[in-house]
């Protein structure tokens, strides 16, 4: 395309020269032809050169579009995986509690309570400074209240439960009061040596340690 339109050119141009008087054979004439010559490469040279910017100038845009594009989709995604994490945190019935280096698996109970500590446990990790009370339970504040659904219980070891509204019950013993369910370990296996005697850290969360 581009050798063809340069043909025409150069011809074209010739056809110029030789209506013009410029097609004989004198001395001046002959030599203004190399003039005219040079003139068409030049402009041939400048379409030329005008072509390739142009050509690059669309290949950066295309370029640009492209990656915008690709950036577009990569958020999508990575919003994409954090509601499918997110919807999978909800629908799991299990939760973790950590003393020290002990870890405990534990199971929601079914309320209003547990599902907002489910909610609360889907953004972080809680811990509690919990202290010792009565010989038999660990207690300590949550820093903000859930809902409650109280009941006359008699408590067992392991259970975990909420005291009005705010105050979370961990159980080692026995005891009978009115709370609000939240759940209740799963494997005693070594849980009343890992909250010990006095004052512990206890933490909550929807992942394993």
């Amino acid at each position: 395309m581009k050798k063809t339109g340069c043909v025409l050119l150069v011809g074209l141009c010739a056809a110029l020269l030789t209506a013009c008087g410029f097609g004989g054979s004198s001395a001046s004439d002959v030599g203004s032809l190399p003039a005219v010559e040079s003139n068409v490469q030049q402009v041939t040279e400048d379409m030329q050169l005008s072509e390739t910017s142009g050509s690059t100038e669309n290949n950066s845009e295309s370029s640009s579009v492209e990656d915008n594009t690709n950036a577009d989709i990569t958020v999508e995604k990575e919003t994409s995986d954090e509601e499918s994490e997110e919807e999978a945190i909800m629908q799991q019935n299990t939760f973790y509690v950590s003393v020290g280096e002990k870890v405990f698996s534990a199971t929601f109970a079914d309320n209003s309570g547990a599902q907002a500590l489910k909610e609360l446990l889907a953004d972080g990790d809680i811990t509690i400074r919990m202290s010792d009370y009565g010989g038999f339970e660990k207690v300590g504040s949550l820093g903000q209240s859930l809902p409650t659904e109280n009941s006359q219980t008699t408590t067992k070891s392991g259970d975990i439960v909420l005291y009005q509204g705010s105050q979370i019950v961990i159980f080692y013993g026995s005891n009978s009061w009115s709370y609000t369910r939240l759940g209740k370990i799963d494997d005693l296996a070594g849980w009343q040596e890992a909250l010990g005697n006095g004052d512990v850290a206890v933490t909550l969360s929807m992942q394993d340690k």
